[in-house]
């Protein structure tokens, strides 16, 4: 599993800009079975992916199809981990 930080780059009026873009990729690839979470930052800095794709390489690719990567309008940090315990109604997240 992996998790994405992305930080904003640009003042929230130029991020405001993609967003409507960034959102349409994200639902595509929550239909293409990428991702299984998302959402902004808190204070709104950036956002957070998780996704459960099958390596690095792979989970590049899609980031880089991403209109907030295509504009620069964020940097990408990525971590991998391995959930080896869960809460009650997350065991298929737990590593195998």
């Amino acid at each position: 599993m992996f998790i994405v930080s992305l930080n904003y780059k640009c003042p929230l009026e130029e991020v405001d800009k993609h967003l409507d873009s960034h959102v349409a990729y994200l639902k595509e690839e929550y239909d293409n079975g990428n991702f299984i979470a998302s959402g902004r930052k808190l204070p709104r800095t950036g956002g957070v992916i998780l996704s459960t794709v099958k390596n690095r390489q792979q989970l590049e690719t899609i980031i880089g199809k991403d209109p907030f990567y295509k504009a620069g309008i964020a940097e990408y940090e990525i971590t991998e981990f391995c959930p080896s315990m869960v809460g009650e109604g997350f065991e298929n997240l737990k590593e195998q």
